[in-house]
């Protein structure tokens, strides 16, 4: 017999970090523990407050009901959670976690051996002119070959002069630039800031204007000079037919894929799977979630062969995160075999 209990626990931001939808301090997470004879398994339901489908009032009673029914096995368990993508991806690695020898090697790979590295793009947070720059330069001087600007938040020029001062320095060839607006762009003025976007050689960006615009979004995927690829639309489509009607329709040139917010491993398989059917290229993203929740995206990632940098480099924001043998050099996330996880709730 299986016996299942869960822990809330609140990261706590390094710093303020900027998004178009406000400013972040914490982030809330869960930790759902299994117990059988004298293994543990340790999963991570990354619960993303006003961005999760799953920000629901009874998402503890859920929980809890997950506990409470933890016999009934993982894919009766699955099938229930349709609506709950962030608790079906902490089942999963739980349970993964539960039947492997180290809880936190969760697939077998030269990745978690420490032979070999993900690349990763660096992230830079909203915020006044002069942090984003220092936060760029500093990624650049640490090796990045890929950056993620976040837009949206301030003044629209103000950006793009950020983005021309870094193609003065540094070409496409040197640095890959991708940009997310997180929703921020008006249906009516997206294409026209799109093409302005474009002059400055960007790899692509994510989720222009907000989901839910399934025409608009699709005209605008035809019509763009900039790549776009799709983030937060993905979120709440539960199907396989619902995920292939909505790429299908959109036609975008990439899906950002985020395992807590699209129903873990299995739903991102289906993403992936339907996506692959219609040459839509993809990558996988972290959502915040502390390092048990980031280790199991980066087993997992590395597994799907995918050679364009992942966005997985968010372990180090925070100050009460969990130490793990992950950690980023020269633009890529690596593991060290020699360093302990020290997992305290």
């Amino acid at each position: 017999m299986i016996k299942a209990f869960f822990k809330k626990y609140v990261l706590k931001f390094k710093q303020a970090s900027g998004t178009s939808r406000g400013i972040l301090k914490t982030k809330e997470t869960y930790f759902l523990i299994l117990e059988e004879n004298s293994n543990q398994g340790i999963g991570e339901c990354g619960l993303f407050k006003g961005l999760s489908i799953d920000d629901r009032p009874d998402y503890e009673a859920k929980l809890q009901w997950v506990c409470a029914n933890i016999n009934l096995g993982k894919e009766v368990l699955l099938h229930e959670l349709n609506q709950y993508p962030s608790i079906q991806f902490g089942l999963e690695i739980a349970f993964k976690s539960l039947v492997s020898h180290n809880p936190f090697n969760l697939f077998a790979s030269n990745f978690v051996k420490g032979k070999a590295s993900i690349p990763i793009n660096g992230l830079i947070w909203m915020g006044h002119e002069d942090f984003m720059r220092q936060q760029i330069q500093e990624k650049i001087a640490s090796g990045f070959t890929c950056i993620k600007m976040k837009i949206g938040a301030i003044d629209f020029n103000t950006e793009v002069k950020l983005l021309k001062s870094i193609r003065k320095q540094f070409s496409s060839k040197d640095i890959e630039l991708r940009v997310d607006a997180n929703g921020a762009f008006l249906p009516s003025e997206a294409l026209s800031k799109l093409e302005i976007l474009s002059k400055l050689d960007l790899h692509s960006i994510e989720q222009p204007i907000k989901q839910g615009h399934i025409q608009e979004m699709a005209k605008l995927c035809k019509e763009t000079p900039l790549p776009v690829a799709l983030d937060e639309e993905l979120i709440g489509v539960f199907n396989r037919e619902e995920k292939q009607q909505l790429l299908q329709e959109i036609k975008p040139q990439y899906i950002i894929l985020k395992p807590s917010l699209v129903g873990g491993f299995k739903g991102s398989n289906e993403w992936i799977e339907q996506a692959e059917d219609l040459n839509i290229e993809w990558w996988i993203t972290s959502a915040l979630e502390s390092n048990v929740g980031l280790n199991a995206i980066a087993q997992y990632t590395f597994t799907k062969i995918n050679d364009l940098p992942q966005g997985l480099g968010t372990g180090a924001l925070f100050t009460n995160n969990f130490d793990s043998p992950l950690y980023v050099e020269k633009g890529t996330l690596k593991y060290n075999t020699h360093l302990n996880w020290n997992f305290n709730l």
